[in-house]
């Protein structure tokens, strides 16, 4: 924006302040929608600072923060973390409103490094031969095609006690519901537990898909601080101290995407503040499962008050979309209710499938092809990062890479981008725009069977770090 335009724009929005009605906030932001309709404000451009633009107006930063925030939710104005706020270039989408997806649209010839993906193995062949077997067998597909129960068929909630135990925790088949994968188990869950302005306390840097879900219902998210390990205790309990939490969302075991695996006293530790603190536990598990010698989950320290998610998703299949809720009973209704009202019922056909897997051992055979698969892959490109400094687990599929002084994460980023390899940067995992760590996450998963491509974008990767 130039000097004239900024001086013409702030003419225009005084004006707007001073004879318009209703909250100011709300004026600020329709005239400045009108000054970027009309192309006054020319997309691309970068807005003034919060603080600038509240001084040239004599208002809070607080307003000019809610109008910033009122023209981000009308797709007017882009945030970008660290850089500040544009006009948005039209045809452009806002991908901050759409999430961290699962499925990319960028060119074929673009190597996705940013997604942690299920790697395919035999699974086409196995799905083959178990739809043959069911297709004779008429008195299951009869009972497939009808409804269920809110929670699933008892033989699919069986056959999700069998994945959700780990060591000494085995859950009670009553409390266990069958949901169309993690990310609806953790709707199901939100929905069912929580209300329209609830706070959530969560990791720092957390799952991108509950960012987007929690924004949808009007869940606020408030950031614990964090260490190797994971979520700390004492900030938990200092937060909860400021500020009126009502759960806590926590990824104990492959933490995303820091890698952070939460030891037994933490996870003791931390059930022992919920519990002072009276909070609801939503623990996602849906990547700890790879991990095998895990520790027991938050469920097994503080069961009358923690939601256990889980799914196939990342061990045995993506596309088969079946997860596992665990919950205490005095609980379950109301998540049964959310399941109920946002699809009915998980699908029994998928439900089917992955039950005979998970008894047959199949389930399990695939898991640990995935867990051989990332550590065979992990292997070849990990002497390419040499000189970096990165956390990763070996059942993890991905590294998280510091970027270094004077480079920013998004410079790294847009520098693959333009010679299509794509990585994720640290932002779409931030609760807080005014705290993003410079790192990278870049991922083996998205490849099928062409170690060169794999090899060549890590080397890409650590090119980009020493060079861009």
């Amino acid at each position: 924006m130039t000097v004239k335009d900024y001086i013409d724009t702030n003419s225009i929005l005084l004006e707007a302040l001073t004879s318009g009605r209703g909250a100011k906030y709300k004026r600020l932001a329709h005239a400045m929608e009108q000054r970027i309709q009309r192309g006054d404000i020319k997309a691309g451009s970068k807005l003034p600072t919060h603080r600038k633009l509240a001084d040239s107006l004599g208002v809070t930063s607080g307003t000019v923060s809610r109008a910033y925030s009122e023209l981000e939710r009308l797709g007017l104005v882009v945030a970008r973390v660290g850089d500040g706020t544009f006009a948005r270039q039209r045809g452009i989408e806002h991908k901050r409103d759409e999430g961290f997806r699962t499925f990319t649209d960028e060119p074929f010839e673009a190597f996705d490094m940013s997604r942690n993906m299920h790697i395919p193995g035999a699974e086409a062949d196995v799905l083959a031969k178990t739809l043959q077997k069911l297709a004779r067998d008429p008195q299951i597909l009869r009972e497939l095609s009808l409804y269920t129960p809110d929670p699933g068929l008892p033989r699919h909630r069986q056959a999700g006690t069998k994945w959700l135990t780990h060591g000494d925790f085995v859950p009670k088949l009553d409390q266990v519901a069958c949901v169309n994968g993690g990310q609806h188990g953790l709707l199901c869950t939100l929905m069912g537990l929580l209300r329209p302005g609830d706070t959530v306390a969560t990791e720092r840097l957390t799952y991108p898909g509950l960012i987007t879900t929690a924004r949808f219902l009007g869940i606020k998210l408030v950031g614990v601080a964090m260490d190797e390990e994971g979520l700390l205790p004492e900030s938990l309990d200092e937060l909860c101290r400021t500020n009126r939490v009502s759960a806590l969302y926590c990824t104990p075991t492959l933490q995303n995407p820091t890698n952070g695996v939460l030891s037994t006293a933490r996870r003791e530790a931390i059930a022992s503040v919920c519990r002072q603190q009276n909070l609801l536990v939503f623990e996602d598990e849906v990547h700890g499962v790879l991990v095998e010698d895990r520790p027991p989950p938050m469920s097994a320290f503080a069961p009358e008050r923690s939601i256990l998610i889980s799914s196939l998703s990342k061990a045995v299949s993506a596309g088969l979309r079946v997860g596992y809720l665990h919950a205490p009973a005095a609980l379950f209704g109301r998540l049964s209710a959310a399941l109920r009202s946002s699809c009915w019922m998980a699908t029994p056909l998928t439900q089917e499938l992955a039950s005979i897997w998970i008894e047959n051992g199949t389930a399990r055979e695939m898991k640990q092809r995935q867990v051989a698969e990332i550590s065979r892959r992990k292997g070849l490109v990990s002497p390419l990062l040499e000189g970096t400094r990165y956390k990763t687990h070996a059942q993890s599929p991905h590294f998280w890479i510091e970027v270094n002084e004077p480079w920013r994460a998004s410079e790294i980023e847009a520098d693959l981008r333009s010679k299509n390899y794509l990585i994720s940067t640290a932002e779409p995992f931030t609760i807080s725009r005014n705290d993003v760590p410079q790192f990278i996450r870049a991922s083996v998963s998205n490849t099928w069977n062409n170690d060169k491509l794999l090899y060549d974008g890590f080397q890409r990767v650590a090119n980009s770090l020493v060079s861009v």
